[in-house]
């Protein structure tokens, strides 16, 4: 009768802890990255009271008789399943699709999460609520180097992408071959010298009997001079000068009649700028468009994997910390080595299914009912005995 009492209080107490991860799981089921568990079960010790024996010649074997002595938690399991998606809008949020861990770091400590709600801080760096910092690795002119360690992901509105200075320049179109000699046409180019400093090229094309001269002026002194001709509207000499070290290609330009569209159709340098805003590629590029025009990545983000990812212990914060099960972090980009890409604008929500989980809090229920039947059965046994003497 004691052994009973003992089992129905180790399954009233087994059946609590179920009820606090199921309540748990329901309480956070608007957590963003918030992953549930599950309570798993297994009976105690038995207590022998007869041992089971060989099969002889005369007799057959018997089996041992075992009384069990309750149940216990074997273990509360988390489950990594993904979450669903939900758009935010927000440059500074992020979601994994499909395996792997943002990278934080608070005090210190390294730390995991599947919540990729970030925000700024007075610094420019990416934080999340509880001010823990991302991880990832900053670009160095535009270059990140992934086999670096890793540092705080800072984006600033103080960041500028440096001038560069103009040294080609490409045009394109049409020349009228029908126009008269001595007509002349002009095409102006913004160009910049290595302080960014902005300043106007001019171009000019004066029709000559043979074909069209081009002479070229920078506005600082430099000047160049060149000579096109066409035959049957196809360049045949000339193509190429150069003004004031900026090389002109003019190979694109064709010479058919009643045409005048020549026009510049590209050329590289540009004014320093300031970042205006940013995007995040499937691997975690941070891409930074500034007022210049350019793009510039700016870094990118880290993500770790774990061989056992059940084996990581819950830091509180929707954070988890490396033990001795889940194995050392591999850290890596976006998209490799079997970790998922990222999405900007998103997160990802609590993988929690209410349905399952009601289910599990009547199944809770219904088993510490049970256990508790058990303790007051024994009890009316117990009862019955002491009122044997009267």
């Amino acid at each position: 009768m004691l052994r009973s009492l003992y089992s129905g209080i180790s399954g009233l107490r087994s059946h609590q802890t179920m009820l606090d991860v199921t309540g748990n799981n329901i309480a956070n089921v608007n957590t963003a990255g918030f992953k549930s568990s599950t309570v798993q079960f297994q009976d105690t010790l038995s207590q022998v009271t007869r041992s089971g024996s060989a099969a002889q010649a005369g007799a057959g074997g018997t089996n041992p008789a075992q009384v069990g002595l309750g149940v216990q938690v074997a273990g509360i399991s988390t489950n990594f399943a993904q979450g669903s998606a939900q758009a935010t809008g927000r440059s500074s949020d992020m979601m994994i699709s499909g395996d792997g861990f943002f990278v934080t770091s608070k005090g210190g400590q390294q730390l995991y999460a599947r919540a990729g709600s970030f925000d700024f801080d007075s610094a420019g760096r990416l934080v999340s609520p509880d001010g823990a910092l991302l991880q990832g690795w900053s670009a160095v002119n535009g270059q990140v180097n992934a086999g670096a360690g890793l540092g705080n992901i800072a984006i600033s509105k103080q960041m500028v992408a440096p001038a560069a200075a103009t040294t080609t320049t490409t045009l394109g179109g049409n020349l009228p071959d029908d126009a008269a000699v001595g007509t002349a046409l002009t095409r102006d180019v913004k160009v910049f010298d290595a302080s960014g400093k902005e300043s106007n090229m001019s171009l000019t094309f004066t029709r000559t009997g043979a074909g069209w001269d081009v002479a070229g002026a920078d506005g600082k002194g430099g000047v160049g001079a060149g000579a096109l001709t066409f035959t049957n509207g196809a360049l045949a000499t000339g193509g190429a000068m150069t003004v004031g070290g900026i090389a002109v290609d003019l190979t694109a330009v064709t010479g058919y009649a009643a045409l005048s569209t020549v026009s510049v159709t590209g050329k590289n340098g540009n004014a320093a700028g300031t970042l205006e805003s940013f995007s995040m590629g499937a691997d975690g590029t941070l891409t930074g468009t500034f007022s210049n025009g350019e793009n510039a990545v700016i870094g990118r983000v880290a993500l770790a994997n774990f061989t056992n990812s059940g084996g990581l212990e819950k830091a509180g914060s929707s954070s988890y910390r490396a033990t001795a099960s889940s194995g050392a972090a591999t850290i890596g980009t976006a998209g490799e080595n079997g970790l998922g890409s990222l999405v900007g604008g998103y997160v990802e929500m609590s993988n929690v299914d209410l349905s399952q989980e009601f289910t599990n809090l009547i199944v809770a229920q219904r088993g510490f009912q049970s256990n508790a039947r058990i303790i007051t059965t024994s009890d009316e046994v117990l009862q019955e005995l002491t009122q044997l003497k009267r």
